[in-house]
């Protein structure tokens, strides 16, 4: 997989005991790399990180990614082969809440490493993790390109698109093309789903917690329409591009975008209607009820145009929406009444997502 580019590697992940995170560093250990988190705290309770027993099987940093001087040494301790960066505070409701926070762990944290990176005089290709919500959304029908234009109108949203243009300034600055031992690759997605997830204010784990009591879930915005994709699709474009800068500097720099197939763009109510069939409801009412009560603005359409991906990767997405449905609730549903080895369950689903790339010969399948 990957062409075995991340075996024997050192990699560094910072923001590894979240969500994402914790999928990545699990999928990199199964591939056989030296993996290193950085990460400040354990952010949800349960947490995937704790529940996977992540932190014997990696070497685990507990350090502010605001804190230039800590990233510094541990990177320049560390020397990796690679680095995914992906801490940030990622909750679009706390931003509303902590604004500063928000700002300053997003592009403070994102310049950081970028700085840090400048200390280091081995080959080391790094992949910077932002947001679909970079983009300055002004809810049209058709995907955002890399092209289009960055910003947004709320706190979230701004500080994705102000980290997009530290990370430009610092590669035209100091990472030029002909004379850089780093590579600099920038990642954009949204919508991400799986088991595994407990993070505030996101639908699918409200679902999960209170069907797990045998609750109905409130749906806040049953119209809105996401794009939803498993966790492990962006994760699969992030290794894909991690695998592209080692091999060549052309696409150094560049910004892609991952997302899932056209077809899955399905309301919040359609989400909820299919998950809530492997809780064995004998009602759907019986499983959530729609409350009238928005408490922030959140944009109703945001999708992505993944053609670049498709072009100068080879990457497209993998999963069909049933197996979405699929890998979500049965993740969830083994954690809440089955209790098994949740990191063998989990490295099993990674490993049945690469057998149907495989099957579809997925270039990363190689």
């Amino acid at each position: 997989m990957f062409a075995d580019a991340y075996q024997g590697k050192k990699v560094i992940v910072t923001g590894h005991t979240g969500f994402k995170g914790s999928w990545l560093s699990t999928w990199l250990l199964g591939l056989g790399a030296d993996v290193v988190g950085i990460s400040n705290d354990i952010p949800t309770k349960p947490s995937m990180f704790i529940e996977l027993g992540l932190e014997n099987r990696l070497t685990h940093y507990i350090a502010d990614i605001r804190d230039l001087n800590e990233v510094k040494n541990i990177i320049q301790k560390e020397q990796p082969d690679f680095v995914f960066h992906l801490a940030a505070q990622a909750i679009v409701s706390v931003s509303y809440a902590d604004p500063v926070e928000t700002i300053s762990t997003n592009v403070i944290g994102t310049m950081n490493v970028l700085e840090a990176l400048r200390g280091i005089e081995k080959k080391c290709c790094a992949i910077l993790i932002t947001s679909d919500k970079c983009y300055d959304n002004v809810e049209w029908v058709w995907g955002y390109r890399e092209t289009d234009a960055l910003g947004g109108k709320d706190v979230y949203s701004g500080s994705k698109g102000a980290a997009e243009l530290v990370i430009k300034s610092y590669v035209h600055s100091f990472f030029l093309k002909e004379k850089s031992n780093i590579s600099i690759g920038v990642c954009r997605a949204g919508n991400v789903i799986g088991g595994g997830d407990w993070a505030k204010d996101r639908i699918v784990v409200d679902c999960m917690q209170s069907w797990s009591k045998g609750n109905a879930v409130e749906i806040r915005s049953p119209d809105a329409t996401r794009p939803w994709q498993h966790v492990l699709e962006p994760l699969s474009g992030y290794l894909t591009l991690g695998m592209e800068l080692r091999k060549s500097s052309k696409i150094h720099g560049q910004a892609y975008n991952f997302g899932p197939r056209a077809e899955q763009n399905h309301t919040v109510l359609e989400l909820l209607s299919d998950l809530s069939k492997y809780w064995a409801f004998e009602n759907e009412s019986d499983a959530y009820r729609v409350v009238d009560n928005i408490p922030f603005h959140e944009a109703g359409l945001l999708k992505l145009n993944c053609d670049r991906a498709l072009s100068h990767l080879g990457w497209e997405a993998n999963l069909i929406y049933k197996d979405t449905i699929r890998f979500v609730s049965e993740w969830y549903y083994k954690f809440y009444k089955e209790k098994p080895d949740l990191f063998e369950f989990t490295l099993n689903q990674i490993r049945e997502y690469e057998i149907k790339a495989g099957e579809r010969k997925l270039v990363w399948t190689k």
